[in-house]
């Protein structure tokens, strides 16, 4: 495996694709307790600047906790192409109706009830300090054919196919 950190607008390029292309992550809370506070939570978007956003309840735990102590850390999976992604941040809860209008998704009616209007719409803005990628150059069908050969074989494989680092936003 080789290592490749990534600044600025590739860094910003790498966390969108990966980041949206696995659209789900575990959203960790109050990182100081043991177990970690964890729940998968679903990515509206990455930004240009890449700032993560997720749309929220204000009432959830999730809320609270950030409001107690805004670092989390968030882990996503895109295992059809063998794509992760640790995300260590700063959380920032905005209800504005602006914000909330900007972020928006019909999809999101399903958890509230009155729709954008309801009171408990939250949106999470998640500011990345520290990221750390893994994926594939070739794709996942590379890297499993150059696994399976290596089980074949018997030979170690080198893991040439794979790539990691840092991203520095």
């Amino acid at each position: 495996m080789s290592t490749e950190n990534l600044s600025q607008k590739e860094a910003i390029a790498k966390l969108k694709k990966l980041s949206e292309s696995a659209r789900m992550c575990m959203f960790c809370t109050n990182l100081e307790t043991l177990p970690i506070a964890a729940r998968p939570m679903s990515l509206r978007e990455t930004d240009e600047e890449g700032n993560l956003w997720f749309l929220s309840s204000s009432e959830s735990n999730k809320n609270f906790e950030i409001l107690e102590d805004n670092r989390v850390q968030l882990l996503f999976m895109n295992n059809g192409s063998s794509e992760y992604l640790s995300v260590y941040g700063k959380a920032y809860i905005y209800r504005d109706k602006n914000t909330i209008e900007e972020k928006w998704t019909p999809l999101a009616s399903a958890w509230f009830e009155e729709g954008k209007d309801d009171p408990k719409v939250s949106v999470i803005r998640v500011t990345p300090d520290e990221t750390y990628y893994w994926d594939t150059k070739a794709g996942k069908l590379v890297s499993f054919l150059t696994f399976a050969t290596a089980a074949i074989t018997g030979k170690k494989t080198d893991n040439s196919d794979g790539v990691e680092g840092n991203l520095h936003i």
